[in-house]
């Protein structure tokens, strides 16, 4: 993710920054650590966001 603070002190463009493959992109839309570095209070752990152009794509099985 990218952090460009603004004029206005304490606020920030968050900007995703895209992992792409052939089977599209993968990003992050929250990360709970990246915020606080920045002197934001989360409230959420992490959010991600990812695009198949392709029907029927698999990217994988994960287990938390």
């Amino acid at each position: 993710m990218t952090y460009d603070e603004l004029k206005l002190k304490g606020a920030y463009v968050i900007g995703l920054e895209l992992k792409e493959d052939s089977r599209g992109f993968f990003a992050r839309t929250w990360d709970e650590n990246e915020f606080a570095a920045h002197g934001l209070e989360p409230k959420v752990v992490q959010c991600n966001v990812s695009y198949n152009p392709r029907r029927g794509t698999v990217r994988g099985m994960h287990y938390q």
